[in-house]
């Protein structure tokens, strides 16, 4: 039974290590990636010095997503916070170094300059990517 046991925690400790493996492509993730958020506009005719609460959903619908090299496999999706009830946010991720294409789900007619966009990243590195959403309201 004690042998057992040693092979269990063997075989656990070795699928973390490939599963680590297959996440993390670039080893540790040691590099930042941060940026500030805005999106807008949230209402439709907004007028200047009219402020109203933003609603959360504004912000929990939307994401950042980190792809491979490539574009084409998910290694991550990134939450906005919402910083009060404003427009305002902002985001953090850990990566490992390697190569990626950012870009932002795509809710309704969003978009955002500058992204999708192409990084490479090297160890301890720290990365920032603000993003400006254009939610097409008008």
């Amino acid at each position: 039974m004690k042998y057992l046991w040693r092979a269990l925690l063997l075989a656990a400790v070795i699928t973390g290590t490939l599963w680590l493996a297959a996440c993390c492509p670039g080893g540790p993730e040691t590099v930042l990636l941060q940026g500030a958020v805005t999106i807008g506009p949230v209402f439709p005719v907004e007028t200047p010095c009219q402020e109203r609460p933003v609603p959360p959903e504004v912000f929990t619908s939307r994401h950042l997503i980190i792809y491979d090299g490539t574009g084409e496999k998910l290694v991550r999706e990134v939450y906005f916070t919402q910083i009060g009830q404003t427009e305002y946010g902002y985001y953090t991720a850990q990566i490992a170094p390697g190569t990626y294409t950012i870009d932002i789900n795509r809710a309704g007619m969003d978009t955002a300059a500058g992204l999708p966009q192409k990084i490479t990243v090297s160890a301890d590195e720290t990365v920032t990517i603000d993003v400006n959403i254009d939610t097409g309201i008008r």
